[in-house]
């Protein structure tokens, strides 16, 4: 199995680029903004992959992020969802916004990527929630936190002990509004859920 290239960027098409690595050319399957940041890069360039088979010919998917290679491969469990709806998906809604939507169960914005009808929504919230909070860590960071890595790491213990990341984001928000220099993450959760507690 083919997991990760190392190679130089030699040229692009709509969604495939070619890597060289080592002298051989290999063709890879990407987002579109994938082959974007990759289009005319001179610098040597490492892509996660997953070799997978489409109507018996084999085709390498490659994605640029750990995160992104894990949100395929979640996304390919679920019924009637094949690589290359999951990287359509992935094409057009960013990986926090996605995991977030799962994770809050909301309908509405997995219903506006194209391919996904409300039966399609409902599936990927049933069938990837759980798995979802498991993996919250990978997924959750880089949701709006203004670049504060305690209040991304306090909104994503919250995401993984089964809050949604609405609750998550609102309560963390009103325990940092108080004290925005705490650099004690632990501190944050137990707030934080102090405050979920009150209100549930």
């Amino acid at each position: 199995m083919i997991s990760l290239l190392s190679g130089t960027f030699l040229w692009c098409s709509e969604n495939t680029v070619v890597i060289d690595v080592h002298g051989i050319g290999f063709e890879v399957t990407m987002t579109d903004a994938a082959v974007r940041d990759l289009a005319g890069t001179t610098t040597p360039v490492k892509i996660h992959t997953h070799l997978a088979v489409r109507d018996g010919e084999p085709v390498l998917y490659g994605f640029l992020t750990r995160s992104e290679v894990e949100m395929f491969l979640l996304l390919i469990q679920v019924n009637r969802v094949g690589p290359a709806l999951a990287l359509r998906i992935l094409s057009q809604i960013s990986i926090p916004d996605l995991a977030g939507a799962i994770l809050d169960g909301d309908e509405a914005v997995l219903s506006r990527i194209s391919g996904i009808g409300s039966k399609s929504a409902k599936r990927l919230i049933l069938e990837l929630g759980d798995k979802m909070k498991k993996r919250a860590a990978l997924f959750v960071t880089g949701l709006p936190s203004g670049g504060d890595p305690v209040r991304r790491d306090a909104e994503s213990a919250l995401v993984a002990l089964g809050f949604s990341h609405k609750e998550a984001v609102a309560s963390v928000e009103a325990v940092l509004r108080g004290n925005s220099r705490s650099s004690d993450v632990a501190a944050v959760v137990r707030a934080a859920l102090s405050l979920l507690r009150e209100g549930s």
